[in-house]
């Protein structure tokens, strides 16, 4: 079997509680107030992505949908702006998932640029259709800081799933 050049090891299964445990850890992190300014970057927006390429049986378009309510009806925002741009950020990332894999998490970060700043062009089409201000030119800096977060995202996020070297000759995998 041909293995992705950005995966050198097997990999155990996802625990279904952990996935589920770390968007939700992501979603409180959303949820700090912090003094949210325009520029800065969705957590929860990178926890998505990341379950949707590494885990896209487990973590569906649905709960993206689920999660984008929550937070629109939290920070009191036009009910379904964040619920769409999460809903369009999880289907383009189950998408290109079996593509994305093949890169090193570098390269997946360059990629995923894009998108995240296309999550955040429709989120701002949405406020501003709604009547809301426009946020500050800072907003551009939210996708980058987004795709800086992927390799931190990944490191931590695979390390429950990485297998212990076992020098075992009955066992070479």
């Amino acid at each position: 079997m041909i293995m992705p050049r950005g995966s050198d090891q097997l990999l155990l299964p996802a625990k279904p509680l952990f996935i589920y445990g770390s968007l939700l850890l992501a979603f409180m992190v959303h949820l700090l107030p912090l003094g949210r300014f325009a520029g800065m970057p969705d957590v929860l927006a990178v926890a998505l992505v990341f379950w949707n390429v590494h885990q896209p049986r487990r973590v569906s378009v649905g709960l993206a949908f689920v999660a984008g309510l929550a937070l629109d009806v939290h920070q009191g925002a036009v009910l379904g702006q964040h619920a769409l741009a999460y809903t369009l950020l999880s289907y383009v990332a189950v998408v290109v998932h079996r593509r994305l894999l093949w890169f090193g998490v570098v390269e997946q970060a360059l990629q995923l640029v894009l998108l995240f700043a296309a999550a955040h062009a429709v989120s701002l089409v949405v406020r501003l259709i709604a009547g809301d201000m426009f946020p500050g030119w800072w907003l551009l800096a939210a996708p980058l800081l987004e795709a800086a977060l992927w390799p931190l995202a990944t490191w931590l996020l695979l390390a429950p799933q990485r297998r212990a070297p076992d020098p075992d000759q009955n066992r070479p995998l």
